[in-house]
């Protein structure tokens, strides 16, 4: 099947970004606890410095209910830690009333002159079990409020779930002058797709083959299409990479070797949204894969015997990973949330090895999001040797 782009075909950079642990996902052996990997503070923000450090553009700060550390909190303590990076901050819709969430927002924005992005998740909350639908309308209404509060002076909305008349936004305008912080969204079912067709800016997929991603790209292109609109597209997958692909096939090994397979269930389970449309997808990926357990000659989906989202890594000599990379960007994909484990380990090893050869950009720069006062940072500095 040939595989061409169906957007920014002049696409010659890409955000590439890594992943602070919040939420108790940090290994050596995959599903082994580790104390020094703990989701604390001291681990977590060094995660995110060292990422700044190596030159990635944004990290993903995730968000869970039954581990880790609180997710506004911690991008909050990390504005004054760093100067360059973005952060991404999941953001669970219906969490927080949505007029408190839009100043929150635009206070953390305030904090990060500009660096915050936004990643919008519509998932159950405890002791909830709510319709898909019902979900994603919720999470729809709490944007399109988000928006008002960004970019209008007063908050007038009638909706099914929330409702609002003549409300001040005078405390929730963000640094971001040009529409406020970036959404980011994934999401399976046809409800998610039409929520971000609709109201987001960057639809992010999780690994599966070049062909299911291409379909997936053009399903949501065409609803983007129905609403005059246009999106970008990223990936996250995690990341192996060593200097020949027999280290990097040896450590995937290693890195599974002392999983217990009810543990990595129990890891699995534990998410909210373990039974969601994508998680499936993930699954299938590792019931279609081969004895190694590659769906693709690089695409390996051991890490999803012990993980509920993200289930494949990229396994490969700096060449091949590098080379994957520059194809999923020849599809149009844009956005990269690459991670590892360890993730200050594999962090060094992609930003030494493969991130120097990238060109990459600030999505949010690009979208004209950051006032003119404040320099934009230069589309990168990488060209592959």
């Amino acid at each position: 099947m040939s595989i061409v782009p169906i957007t920014s075909p002049d696409l010659d950079a890409a955000e590439v970004s890594w992943f602070a642990a919040l939420c108790s996902d940090d290994y050596r052996y995959l599903g082994v606890p580790d104390g020094a990997l703990r989701s604390s503070w001291a681990h977590c923000s060094e995660i995110v410095k060292t990422s700044e450090e190596l030159g990635f553009r944004n990290i993903l700060c995730p968000s869970s209910y039954q581990v880790g550390q609180d997710t506004l909190s911690f991008v909050a303590g990390c504005a004054p830690i760093t100067s360059k990076i973005n952060l991404l901050a999941a953001v669970r819709c219906g969490e927080m009333q949505p007029i408190m969430l839009a100043r929150t927002i635009a206070t953390l924005d305030h904090m990060l002159e500009g660096r915050l992005t936004v990643n919008i998740i519509s998932s159950d909350f405890p002791g909830e079990t709510a319709d898909s639908a019902y979900r994603y309308q919720r999470s729809r209404e709490v944007v399109q409020i988000l928006r008002q509060a960004w970019t209008r002076d007063s908050i007038d909305f009638e909706g099914e779930v929330y409702r609002f008349k003549g409300l001040s936004t005078a405390p929730a305008k963000p640094y971001q002058q040009n529409g406020g912080p970036l959404l980011y969204f994934g999401g399976y079912s046809p409800d998610a797709l039409e929520l971000c067709a609709e109201q987001c800016d960057v639809y992010l997929m999780w690994p599966e083959t070049r062909v299911e991603l291409a379909g997936r790209m053009k399903a949501v292109h065409e609803r983007a299409e129905r609403h005059g609109r246009t999106l970008d597209y990223g990936l996250r997958v995690h990341m192996i990479v060593r200097d020949t692909e027999a280290e990097a096939k040896e450590y995937a090994r290693e890195l599974v070797s002392k999983l217990d397979d009810e543990q990595g269930r129990a890891i699995r389970e534990r998410a909210l949204d373990a039974r969601s449309l994508g998680v499936s997808h993930q699954a299938r990926n590792r019931q279609i894969a081969d004895a190694e357990g590659y769906v693709e000659p690089h695409l390996w989906t051991g890490v999803g015997r012990a993980r509920s989202g993200c289930g494949a890594a990229l396994v490969g000599s700096t060449d091949q990973v590098l080379s994957e990379i520059e194809a999923y960007m020849k599809m149009g994909i844009r956005a990269f949330i690459f991670s590892g484990y360890p993730h200050l380990d594999e962090a060094r090893h992609f930003g030494t090895k493969v991130l120097p050869e990238l060109k990459t950009c600030s999505l949010p720069h690009a979208y004209g999001r950051v006032p003119e006062r404040i320099p934009a940072t230069p589309l990168g500095t990488g060209e592959r040797r």
